[in-house]
């Protein structure tokens, strides 16, 4: 076979020896895209849930090899010319150990599909990775494009795999791609036309080495990149990674920020949000996009989410029109700073979705006072700096998950005033005690906060059904049931 290095959607797959880490969807998708191409696809997985073995099944039948189950994933097959990983697969894994020392090249699904675009018509990537805000940012994005009569899709780690929209039959205009820290570990050669970090804050640091390693990765979605670099100003680590990546001659950094924009930047003046960056005359005026009163929410760090989102769809030639008629008319997903309901008083606000400290800290920043709800999987991050910059706004603190000790301590360091209640995993469903304490603490006037800081996965599902379960408890309190 020709060198890996080369290939491309329009190569000779047929002598390609492809092996998959992952039968996820992800993984799948790489898997299936692989094997129409005309590899030969071997995929592996130590899972066999949910529907892998159908889809599996599917596979063999198109010529694929498939090995689902406990142990699957010891050994990498004899014959390999490249591997394909999933997202969250660490490098010391056995899959990927032994391709490394076999010389073997890893491919991330990412790099695998920006190989596979159409070189007739290859749809330009606005790209966006960070802490938090992701996909809130990147929905915000396809709404802008699409409200601007492009034909697009949200991929990547949100929406459809990115596989899956570079080898679509009808080409895409343009694509709105997330793209988190694990993702972009493994591409090597992408080259968004415009790309955004939101944010850099402590997480995956049971993955990571250290916060350099982690933000290293984040900044890898700047490399080459062909437009626009898209930083947070008040994040001074986010432009640090502009000023060290490789990208295109021409390109330029574009911040934006909570306050008046510079010149080259998106920001908000008299709570207007407005460009000074994709304007003729951005010396001397900047062009007005929405109000923020018309977005969803005024929460800081959602204001912050649509001015990102502006900035990438304008550096593509959006209207400011466009931009506009998307953000008055954008809803979040839920489990994202979604009031439930207001009882005696008191609001009940679902951010299950805060899964780290970072996020955490933007949604209480915007609440006050705060009847705090946190705990869960920590996953390595700490919690005193959070405490230290929110305790002001703390009217008590109710603890859940395996790792609640994590927070508790936190907040004996820097808040020790702060009634802290603990709802134990016991016979009660958890967050039917945990509406009940908060109940006994609230006043009128204050937010009951399910702003976990942590993830889920030691009690709940997903955060998802963790933030179904608060807003359960919640209306049933609202509707006299307890």
């Amino acid at each position: 076979m020709s060198d890996p290095g080369s290939l491309g959607r329009t190569s000779d797959w047929s002598g390609v020896r492809a092996a998959v880490a992952g039968f996820g969807v992800s993984g799948y998708a790489a898997a299936d895209n692989l094997t129409f191409l005309g590899a030969q696809v071997t995929a592996l997985d130590e899972s066999d849930a949910g529907d892998r073995a159908e889809r599996g099944a599917l596979l063999e039948s198109l010529g694929a090899t498939v090995r689902l189950g406990e142990g699957s994933t010891a050994r990498l097959p004899d014959e390999v010319d490249v591997l394909v990983t999933s997202p969250g697969w660490h490098p010391s894994a056995p899959l990927l150990a032994q391709a490394a020392q076999r010389g073997v090249p890893v491919w991330g699904e990412v790099e695998l599909a920006w190989r596979l675009r159409d070189p007739a018509s290859p749809a330009p990537w606005l790209a966006v990775t960070g802490t938090n805000g992701k996909t809130t940012t990147v929905q915000m994005l396809e709404a802008m494009l699409r409200a601007g009569g492009l034909r697009t899709v949200a991929a990547g780690n949100v929406g459809l795999p990115i596989v899956e929209a570079v080898m679509d039959p009808d080409p895409y205009d343009v694509l709105a791609v997330e793209l988190s820290s694990f993702q972009l570990h493994y591409t090597s050669s992408m080259s968004a036309e415009s790309a955004a970090v939101l944010n850099l804050a402590e997480d995956h640091l049971d993955w990571y080495d250290d916060m350099r390693a982690y933000a290293a990765d984040k900044g890898r979605i700047y490399e080459r990149a062909q437009r626009a670099c898209v930083y947070n100003v008040l994040d001074p680590e986010t432009e640090r990674l502009v000023r060290e990546a490789d990208v295109v001659e021409g390109a330029r950094a574009i911040g934006f920020t909570l306050g008046t924009p510079a010149v080259g930047m998106l920001g908000v003046v008299d709570d207007v949000l407005c460009d000074r960056a994709f304007i003729a005359e951005r010396q001397t005026s900047a062009v007005e996009l929405c109000t923020v009163g018309e977005l969803s929410s005024p929460a800081p760090h959602h204001v912050q989410n649509a001015l990102a989102a502006a900035a990438l769809a304008r550096s593509h030639g959006v209207a400011p029109e466009a931009v506009r008629e998307a953000l008055r008319t954008f809803t979040p997903d839920g489990h994202r700073i979604a009031t439930v309901a207001t009882i005696d008083g008191v609001s009940y606000v679902d951010d299950s979705k805060a899964t780290n400290p970072h996020a955490a800290k933007a949604s209480l920043q915007a609440y006050d006072p705060v009847v705090w709800v946190a705990g869960g999987l920590a996953k390595g991050a700490r919690f005193d700096d959070l405490v230290r910059q929110v305790r002001d706004r703390l009217r008590a603190v109710v603890l859940i998950g395996r790792d609640a000790d994590v927070v508790r301590e936190a907040l004996q360091r820097h808040a020790p005033e702060v009634p802290v209640v603990d709802v134990p995993a016991g016979e009660t469903p958890v967050m039917e005690g945990v509406v009940a304490a908060a109940r006994r603490l609230a006043e009128p006037g204050d937010t009951v906060l399910l702003a976990p800081g942590c993830a889920s996965m030691d009690q709940f599902a997903s955060y998802a059904a963790r933030g179904d379960a608060f807003a359960d408890a919640v209306r049933s309190v609202s509707r006299g049931e307890r």
